[in-house]
């Protein structure tokens, strides 16, 4: 079988495109042109880079490193060519190096005005955008950069990690110490115990014993401290399809917009295996594909992305701001307007001793992770809605069979026509009606077997299954809300227009200044497009509330302008 082509073979040129010199000449006015003696390191892995680096004369080596700080080399630029990658548009740290062979002349472009650039150079920032986002899919395609996670691959901790760097487009490794030789060096290296596995080498040298979301972001340069005393023109919170279009939108038409997210970007719709019923993708994209091109354009426009930064409480300074939000690390967060696109939690199955199956065994999304684990195996799923549907289609590509599990008499209840169609044409899909989970059998957090009753008869089956995927819907995420003079409906939505109050926008609060939008929204249509149309709907309403509510910042306009 002849071998796949990677992205880098694949489309070379269009990863390191060449400049000409009248494109150079329209690159210069955004940039300071510094000179390099030969082996000098223009770009450290680990360490934020002074910006997109033109070469003007002279030569750079780029190179990867494995596991063991060696240098894998990518290529050689030379003039006309440039340095950069997606890091550059948030001032991540970067994951190649770069050393000059020869003394070289380079143009640099800080990242600030790279944005720039891109939006006053339309063509030409269409071709560096497209050069940025590819280089990291090859970077990610090559299975090297970022940190090492050592430990095994069906342990729960290790899947939590990397279920975080791969919804966030982040690069690692994973080493399995049992199987993997590199592992048992690292160990042996490092003294470590292996009881203590996982633990996470980062590219900046440091080690870290089985840490949390927020220390390994932070560990890699993912998220950087907030200045508490900038006041932003609006703050999204939650970092799903609406979450980022409301970004796109707002900073595109020059606010200052803040995103934090205490997962990753894209939501529910990240997860998802793949959507085609969104408008313009007639062969479908996954969700995550989708996210991530709205994330690449929200920081293109300029909007700051905090994943993982979670908001835990809302207050106002007035009846009409500005508004503070309280972060789960401490911080603290200042804005004219917020926007609360916070989505829902996955609903949890009400069966005993599911909490000690849910690290490695129970599943709340299918991705080529869970896949992985799945591999020629039966598994058994949850569901009868849209992202159950494409869930259990993927997962067939991938296992020996499905058991799709579903409380009613008939999936076309709740599900799209196409998809019940697909579903009925796989024979690895088997779909159970009037089916329940009875019990779930394991032990040291492993399921072994899981049996369901049959609504009618009451017959209880009983299949070996290792992993159990759940889309049972999920319940709005407004918790964090119960001080915030927010209304909900009975079941938690945020109330928004006429039913939070005479005179409020469509997708106003009761707050004014505070806007809901997507998922978390009473009455919201639950669908990826609404949810995008709502995004941009609402910063048409943020500019009308920003303009009438002008005097309650005049203690801060003069200054945070100024600094922004």
């Amino acid at each position: 079988m002849a071998q796949l082509q990677s992205v880098r073979e694949q489309r070379y040129d269009q990863i390191y495109p060449t400049l000409d010199p009248l494109e150079i000449e329209r690159v210069r006015r955004f940039g300071t042109v510094r000179s390099f003696a030969a082996g000098e390191s223009l770009w450290t892995v680990g360490q934020v880079a002074p910006g997109l680096m033109v070469i003007l004369t002279g030569k750079v080596a780029v190179t990867e490193r494995d596991q063991f700080d060696n240098h894998k080399p990518i290529g050689v630029h030379g003039p006309g060519n440039f340095l950069g990658e997606l890091a550059l548009l948030s001032g991540r740290p970067a994951l190649v190096d770069a050393i000059t062979q020869e003394p070289v002349e380079a143009l640099i472009v800080p990242s600030e005005r790279l944005r720039a650039l891109m939006i006053a150079e339309a063509e030409l920032g269409e071709r560096i955008m497209r050069a940025l986002i590819l280089r990291r899919v090859a970077i990610l395609q090559a299975g090297i950069g970022g940190p090492i996670i050592l430990g095994r691959a069906e342990n729960g901790d290790v899947l939590r990690l990397e279920g975080f760097l791969r919804r966030n487009g982040h690069p690692h490794q994973l080493l399995n110490p049992e199987t993997d030789a590199p592992a048992k060096v690292l160990i042996e290296r490092f003294h470590i115990d292996p009881g203590q596995l996982p633990i996470v080498l980062c590219p900046s040298g440091q080690l870290l014993r089985n840490p949390g979301e927020a220390e390994l972001a932070r560990c890699l340069g993912l998220v950087r401290p907030i200045d508490p005393e900038r006041l932003y023109d609006v703050v999204v919170v939650g970092a799903g399809p609406a979450g980022l279009a409301a970004a796109v939108y707002a900073a595109s038409e020059g606010l200052s917009v803040l995103v934090l997210d205490c997962r990753a970007f894209g939501g529910q719709a990240g997860a998802s295996a793949r959507i085609e019923n969104y408008l313009g993708f007639p062969t479908g994209i996954t969700g995550l594909a989708l996210m991530a091109r709205a994330y690449n354009q929200a920081q293109k426009f300029g909007a700051e992305i905090a994943i993982p930064d979670e908001a835990t409480s809302l207050a106002a300074d007035g009846p009409a701001g500005p508004f503070t939000l309280d972060l789960q690390i401490g911080e603290r967060v200042r804005a004219r307007s917020v926007v609360l696109a916070t989505g829902a939690r996955y609903r949890r199955l009400n069966v005993e001793n599911l909490d000690a199956f849910e690290a490695s065994s129970v599943h709340y999304w299918a991705s080529p992770l869970e896949a992985r684990l799945c591999a020629n195996r039966e598994v058994a799923l949850v569901g009868a809605g849209n992202s159950a549907g494409q869930a259990a289609v993927y997962l067939a590509s991938q296992g020996a069979k499905v058991y799709m599990l579903v409380r009613r008499s008939d999936l076309a209840e709740t599900m799209s026509r196409y998809l019940v169609d697909r579903i009925s044409g796989l024979a690895n899909i088997e779909v159970v009606t009037g089916a329940t989970i009875s019990s779930l059998e394991g032990r040291d957090g492993v399921l072994d077997a899981v049996r369901w009753r049959q609504r009618g008869t009451g017959q209880e089956v009983r299949h070996a299954i290792n992993h159990l995927f759940l889309f049972i819907g999920a319940d709005p995420n407004t918790d964090w809300l119960k001080d915030s003079e927010i209304a909900l409906d009975a079941k938690g939505f945020i109330l928004t227009g006429a039913e939070a109050g005479a005179g409020r926008h469509m997708l106003e609060t009761t707050r004014s200044g505070v806007f809901a939008i997507g998922d978390v929204r009473a009455k919201s249509v639950k669908r990826v497009a609404a949810a995008v149309g709502e995004g941009a709907q609402v910063v048409a309403a943020l500019h009308s509330y920003l303009a009438s509510a002008e005097p309650n910042f005049a203690g801060y306009s003069v200054q945070d302008r100024a600094a922004e």
